[in-house]
């Protein structure tokens, strides 16, 4: 089987099982549904613009629901010992990893796309004059995140900790994303020309191609550890 067959059919496994159990794509909608209510509420509009403060609740809601999802990445297969059983496969690690984050990725994006339209119904929000833009700022953003995610979400299933500890990790190392994604967002929201974001989206795709580099490299060491 070939390497790109081998990374498909893990993606293909770990969306299988997701739809047919909805645990983790529910969790976080449903997350990202309620915190945009409760912010709906929290934000005194006569003191402050929502606009002005929208795209940061976007971003930090994406990171919280995110670890919702991505800190259960290997939840069931650890209980079953099915984890076990594909670091047994032929398959390389980095090919196990890489097929892994993919699936994260999918199921976040959906969420964040759903983040965005919930917060335009409580917030008032417009897409802007280039949607295609905050789509790919979006796209990198959580692809750096399910990296990192996916890395660290295979560390902190190995300790006593868990789910616990996983923010913990990622946190200081999501600095970047949200500064990026944060001034991307905003600008674009509030139809500032693309020029003003070209910037900021090569550093989300910079931030992205590291994490996803160093996930796939670091991988093989956490799981054998």
């Amino acid at each position: 089987m070939s390497y790109l067959r081998q990374v498909q059919a893990i993606v293909w496994k770990d969306l299988l099982l997701e739809f047919r159990t909805k645990e983790r794509l529910v969790a976080m909608g449903a997350f990202a549904v309620l915190s945009a209510v409760l912010f709906n509420y929290a934000v005194d509009r006569t003191a402050v613009r929502p606009q002005d403060i929208a795209a940061g609740l976007i971003w930090m809601t994406i990171v919280f629901g995110g670890l919702l999802g991505v800190g259960r990445t290997f939840h069931l297969e650890a209980q079953d010992g099915a984890f076990e059983g594909i670091l047994m496969s032929p398959a390389p690690k980095d090919a196990v990893f890489l097929g892994k984050t993919l699936a994260n990725f999918i199921l976040l994006y959906v969420v964040s796309l759903l983040v965005v339209a919930v917060f335009m119904l409580f917030f008032g929000l417009e897409l802007g004059a280039s949607p295609a833009v905050l789509a790919l700022v979006l796209c990198l953003g959580v692809l750096g995140f399910v990296s990192l995610g996916t890395l660290f979400a295979a560390v902190s299933s190995g300790t006593r900790m868990g789910e616990t500890l996983l923010p913990i990790l990622v946190f200081p190392l999501l600095v970047p994303m949200v500064i990026f994604g944060t001034g991307a967002t905003g600008r674009l929201l509030a139809s500032r020309p693309v020029a003003e974001v070209v910037g900021d989206i090569r550093m989300l795709g910079a931030f992205a191609v590291m994490a996803l580099a160093a996930g796939a490299l670091l991988f093989r060491f956490v799981v054998e550890d």
